[in-house]
């Protein structure tokens, strides 16, 4: 276009008109800075949530109030590659959680996690326990063959109920911790998910004075 217009000497209409072009694809200038807004929403959330895959995390941009479409974040979420495919082990994010004190008083952090064990008949059942930090004082404990997130959930609340919300939840990274559900939850209680170090159990019930 530019060869037809300074060295023939052909306005941009004739130079268009000679090649079948379109002047207003000549004259388009893409707006980059209107998918900010998308890209800085995107990369908080897999700064928060580095093992979200995009339905999860379109779901929690949705939960936040904003109402992108779901074609125009998946192109975002494909051009930043925050995931890549794993070979191999599968491992989990690199965490930096905050260093282990004791809490000022109680309610500040609840640590949370699951226990398991056998029947004379050889089947296993699983207890979910959950303490705080403050005096080691043992709130609640769930026995059942199968807790799912909506069972920890529920446990949670009904602890809450007498007890009152905590500010955080220190736990591991199994599944029913990194659920949505439990997320979505806590994003509601305004209640802070702490996950320990991959490979650190001792970091979930240890404290140091």
């Amino acid at each position: 276009m530019k060869y037809l217009n300074q060295e023939h000497g052909l306005s941009i209409r004739r130079a268009c008109l000679a090649i079948a072009f379109s002047r207003s694809i000549y004259h388009y200038r893409p707006d980059t800075t209107k998918d900010d807004p998308v890209i800085d929403g995107l990369s908080k959330a897999v700064s928060r949530y580095p093992h979200y895959g995009f339905h999860k995390l379109f779901t929690l941009l949705r939960r936040q109030g904003h109402r992108w479409n779901h074609k125009r974040v998946h192109r975002i979420y494909c051009l930043l590659r925050p995931n890549f495919r794993r070979k191999g082990k599968r491992r989990l994010p690199t965490r930096n959680p905050e260093p282990l004190s004791v809490p000022a008083g109680i309610n500040r952090c609840w640590p949370v996690d699951f226990m398991s064990d056998a029947l004379v008949c050889g089947r296993r059942f699983r207890t979910f326990n959950i303490l705080d930090d403050y005096n080691r004082e043992a709130l609640a404990i769930e026995v059942d063959l199968n807790l799912p997130a909506s069972r920890v959930i529920r446990t949670i609340e009904r602890t809450a109920v007498h007890r009152g919300y905590p500010e955080r939840l220190r736990m591991d990274n199994g599944p029913e911790f990194i659920s949505v559900a439990l997320a979505d939850w806590a994003e509601t209680h305004q209640i802070h998910l702490e996950f320990i170090k991959p490979g650190k159990p001792t970091e979930l019930l240890c404290r140091t004075i």
